[in-house]
């Protein structure tokens, strides 16, 4: 199967369907109605305030929000100037946030004014030269429905940085944008950190091409048109939240029906009147769903839903969930895909008239995937064999950023080595059955274990650390971590107050919910620490 691509990057799509419908509504914001046109000459006005602050082809921005048009805006407006968007976790702490923005070399970040104290604590030790400030109040109807998430929105103003919507509401009619030249194939449009096959978090760098094949894809397969409303409640900075509830509906000249954050009864309310065809959801928010609608007086009307995409979050997505879900919206949830960061995700996709729960689709559009030996990567496996998952497709990404090595033991010959172990059936579905890597996936985050010891080891008490994942029945795994305190220092400290510790200095994903205490920790003769054995004494 061959896509029809235009070879152009998302922008170009988005300055297309501007032209071919400006009145089109883009984004419904808690009420607020964005339309193509505001959409496209709001990013021209923003690319061009970049250009003017000297950003150039290749220069990084960081995007350090939650879900708002401000955030798709930001987006699009980086990539209008060749510049490379730099997601970073809306729930990042300082250490967090500087080692990213550093790894990034951002010129330059656009976040939330109640966000930014985070920043300005860490600024003399970024690169970045520029600060775009805003606040949900700026892209907020005057009566939010559904009732909006955030109690405290109240405007903050900072005399060293910029306001985003000085920027974009500028009476000048005529907006200047530099003449760039991409190339879909070489020129890099975003990076997703990643964990790579070990150590701290790596940035894979995605290609326009990368991002024009995969959008493409899933608008081929799920039959995206302008016609549908698209829910975009999972997290935009998100590779999958992104692909499905952001840049599809760009593509397809669709509406992103967006929510800043998860809540069950908002939700509903938004699907019920802004009349929702395409949904993306985890698990879990469709368990609260569920519950939502059955203590409710009245079931709510989701007949305009079409299709509800879903991914295994701490609960699986299992034939059982989905009949209580259709009982509820008309349509089935199934696990719509499996990928990863480094190819853009989405490398099977589920069709939707031939669902197989317990699988995660097929392969899509170009794509090919191999079972291979773990032991010897050269040999594949065959039909119902379990070993590592390999990928090739015009998705994979061009390589770490500032990794050289890892992209060499990842990426060769032009496949994928994903550290994931799978099988594929006789009939072609792909199932995972695990991470050969030691991630751990909290709540569909990523947690590396080196970041997570790194902080703990800056505890004045702590001499050692090794952190694993245990599972959790709700986040899918919870961090653990085994502590060896400095000599003198044992009984010290509690469990508690290290954790409380932690929670202070971490995402709220990311800090251990149990500590151990031990006298030494296991290693290689090369000191390196065996996370294997302690994972399997847990």
């Amino acid at each position: 199967m061959v896509l029809t691509l235009e070879n152009k990057p998302l922008h170009e799509y988005l300055r297309k369907n501007a032209s071919k419908h400006p009145e089109k509504v883009a984004i419904i914001y808690y009420g607020k109605k964005i339309t193509y046109k505001d959409l496209d000459i709001y990013s021209d006005r923003l690319a061009q305030f970049l250009s003017l602050q000297g950003l150039r082809k290749g220069d990084s921005v960081g995007l350090y929000m939650q879900n708002c048009p401000q955030y798709i805006i930001s987006h699009f407006a980086i990539q209008k100037i060749g510049g490379v968007v730099g997601p970073c976790n809306p729930m990042f702490k300082e250490w967090e946030l500087e080692y990213e923005l550093n790894d990034l070399n951002a010129k330059a970040l656009i976040t939330l004014d109640n966000q930014y104290p985070v920043f300005k604590n860490i600024k003399s030790k970024t690169q970045v030269e520029n600060v775009i400030v805003t606040n949900y109040m700026d892209m907020l109807p005057e009566i939010p429905y559904p009732d909006f998430p955030e109690t405290t929105i109240e405007k903050c103003t900072f005399a060293e940085v910029h306001d985003f919507m000085e920027i974009i509401v500028e009476d000048s009619q005529s907006v200047e944008l530099p003449n760039i030249n991409i190339d879909m194939s070489e020129d890099v449009g975003l990076v997703v950190y990643t964990s790579g096959t070990s150590g701290e978090p790596k940035g894979a760098m995605l290609t326009y091409k990368n991002t024009e094949f995969k959008t493409r894809c899933v608008i081929e397969t799920y039959n995206y048109s302008d016609d549908d409303l698209v829910l975009g409640v999972m997290p935009i900075f998100h590779i999958a939240g992104m692909l499905v509830g952001m840049t599809s509906p760009i593509m397809a000249g669709a509406t992103t029906v967006l929510l800043t954050r998860f809540d069950p009864m908002s939700v509903l309310q938004a699907m019920e009147t802004y009349g929702v065809t395409v949904a993306y959801t985890t698990t879990p928010m469709i368990v609260e769903m569920i519950k939502q609608a059955g203590s409710s007086s009245e079931k709510p009307n989701l007949e305009s839903l079409r299709l509800n995409l879903g991914t295994s979050f701490g609960i699986q997505v299992t034939k059982e969930i989905s009949d209580e879900w259709e009982a509820v919206s008309g349509v089935p949830l199934f696990e719509f895909a499996y990928g990863m960061s480094e190819t853009h995700t989405a490398d099977t996709l589920m069709p939707p008239e031939a669902i197989k729960y317990g699988s995660f689709g097929k392969p899509t559009f170009e794509t090919q995937i191999k079972i291979v030996n773990v032991e010897e990567s050269g040999k594949v496996l065959g039909v119902g064999e379990s070993g590592e998952i390999v990928i090739k497709s015009p998705s994979v990404f061009k390589g770490y950023m500032n990794s050289p090595e890892a992209t060499s033991q990842s990426l060769i010959d032009g496949w994928f080595y994903s550290g994931d172990i799978g099988k594929i059936d006789a009939d072609g579905y792909l199932y995972f059955l695990g991470r050969n890597k030691e991630m751990i996936k909290c709540s569909g985050y990523s947690v590396f274990p080196e970041e997570v010891e790194k902080m703990l080891n800056k505890h004045p008490k702590v001499n050692q650390t090794a952190v694993i994942g245990i599972p959790d029945s709700v986040r899918g795994e919870s961090v653990k971590a085994f502590v060896v305190l400095n000599k003198g220092e044992e009984g010290s400290i509690t469990e508690e107050e290290l954790i409380t510790w932690s929670k202070e200095k971490m995402a709220a994903y990311k800090y251990p919910r149990e500590i151990e205490f031990m006298e030494s920790l296991p290693q290689t003769s090369t000191n390196k620490i065996l996370r294997r054995l302690l994972k399997s004494n847990k």
